[in-house]
């Protein structure tokens, strides 16, 4: 976004607040519900558009709406699709979430922090492993905030971006996926302590 579309675009904003901030609102959850790919370049855009608490805020909602409802879409209709096609996977998955049912969020928190698996298959995937509403939508909601700084911070200084890759360069990769790892201390504190314990 140049100068003079950003101008346009920002006093659009300030003229029809509410109405742009619904839009925004019903798109990216719209996206997040059908696996649409696109929302990364709308928490950019949100960087420009909104103030830092408003950006976090709508960001780390939308995401959790909207995946759950991909959750929810996915469990009702999904299930055989995914089953077709990652079989293998499903049952390596629904063995680790046996195992590590009373650490869900914590696990669900890692995975949405760190970008080893995409967004789009933990929404399909997880009501078909068994992972519980409640963790996933809190682990969700949680686990988007820190990739969601990067975005806000990319749609403080759109207009000298050239591509969605100029958002995150290698050293805020690698503090994601640090932060992912701090995200599964608890789990480890509780496993060592029980094993202490027996």
């Amino acid at each position: 976004i140049n100068a003079e579309y950003g101008q346009v675009i920002s006093i659009y904003k300030e003229t029809h607040y509410y109405s742009v901030m619904g839009l925004y609102f019903a798109t990216y959850i719209f996206l997040q519900t059908f696996a649409i790919p696109g929302s990364i370049f709308l928490s950019i855009l949100s960087g420009f558009l909104f103030s830092f608490p408003v950006n976090l805020f709508l960001i780390c909602s939308c995401s959790a709406i909207g995946a759950t409802n991909c959750f929810l879409l996915f469990s009702l209709v999904g299930r055989k699709i995914v089953m077709k096609y990652f079989p293998e996977r499903i049952q390596t998955w629904n063995a680790q979430v046996d195992k590590h049912r009373d650490s869900l969020l914590n696990y669900m928190i890692f995975l949405r922090i760190t970008p080893f698996l995409p967004n789009w298959f933990i929404n399909m995937t997880s009501p078909v492993i068994g992972v519980p509403v409640f963790p996933f939508v809190f682990g969700t909601f949680l686990g988007v905030a820190p990739p969601s700084l990067l975005a806000i911070q990319a749609g403080k200084t759109l207009h000298t971006l050239t591509s969605a890759s100029d958002a995150v360069s290698p050293l805020q990769l690698v503090l994601l996926i640090l932060l992912g790892f701090v995200s599964m201390i608890p789990v480890a504190f509780k496993h060592y302590f029980r094993q202490k314990l027996e």
